[in-house]
């Protein structure tokens, strides 16, 4: 096993309660991420903080063992790592935009998408 993944894996199995928690969360999320969007970003908080820990430690023990310019690399498989079990990660910390529609608005679907403003469409599976 390569140490990323050995990495990824004790931090899970040491923190396995609030993993377990976010796991819940998470799925909850991907079915409804408007209405789970502020709850979603506490908790996510603190994983994301325990995450950035766990990295961390895998890059620091490589830095000393004379691999630092190899860290970068293992920081972005261990991330991947993290979004294989973990695919919406990266919206921990975003502020949704209350949805109001002007007179200059073109409404389809219950999307709206502005003339001035850069929306991003909201993607539905």
């Amino acid at each position: 096993m390569t140490k990323y993944r050995e990495y990824f894996e004790r931090m899970l199995t040491s923190e396995k309660e609030m993993f377990d928690k976010f796991t819940k969360l998470h799925m909850k999320y991907s079915l409804d991420q408007d209405g789970m969007q502020d709850e979603f970003n506490k908790d996510g908080a603190k994983v994301l903080e325990t995450i950035r820990d766990w990295e961390n430690k895998l890059c620091s023990t490589s830095e000393k063992a004379g691999y630092g310019g190899y860290t970068s690399n293992l920081s972005e498989k261990f991330w991947q790592e993290v979004r294989k079990s973990f695919p919406l990660i990266d919206y921990v910390g975003v502020i949704s935009k209350p949805k109001t529609v002007r007179n200059n608005d073109f409404v389809r679907n219950n999307d709206f998408v502005r003339n001035n403003d850069f929306v991003i469409k909201k993607i539905s599976f």
